[in-house]
C-alpha cells in the first residue's frame, strides 16, 4: 500500500512511501497474542501472576502492528515473543499489555 507523505518537497510535490509491517524487519522477534487458556497454564509452569510478568505498551510499534493483524489487542492481554539467534537458539518470552 502506498501513502502520500504529509511533508512535502521543496518544489512542493508530495513524496511517496510505502506503509511497511515493523513485524516484518529481520531484527524484530516473532510477536503472538496469547490465548486466555494459555496463559494460565504459562503463568501456573512459571508459578507467577499476570502482574509479575515483564510489561510492553499498547503504545509499543509492534502491538500496534499486531493489532492491526490480529484484531483488538487489549490490556491485560499476554504476549509471547519468539526471539531466534543463530548461537543461542531459540529464546521465548511473554509480556503483559498495559496502557501507555
Amino acid at each position: 500500500m502506498l501513502l502520500v507523505s504529509p511533508v512535502p518537497r521543496l518544489w512542493g510535490d508530495f513524496e511517496m512511501v510505502e506503509e511497511s509491517n515493523v513485524l516484518e524487519h529481520e531484527l524484530v522477534p516473532e510477536h503472538y497474542v496469547l490465548p486466555e487458556k494459555g496463559v494460565g497454564k504459562i503463568l501456573k509452569q512459571y508459578g507467577l501472576t499476570k502482574d509479575q510478568l515483564p510489561k510492553i505498551r499498547l503504545s509499543d510499534p509492534c502491538i500496534l502492528a499486531l493489532d492491526a493483524i490480529s484484531g483488538s489487542v487489549e490490556e491485560g492481554m499476554v504476549i509471547r515473543i519468539v526471539r531466534r539467534s543463530a548461537t543461542s537458539g531459540v529464546a521465548v518470552c511473554y509480556r503483559l499489555v498495559i496502557r501507555g
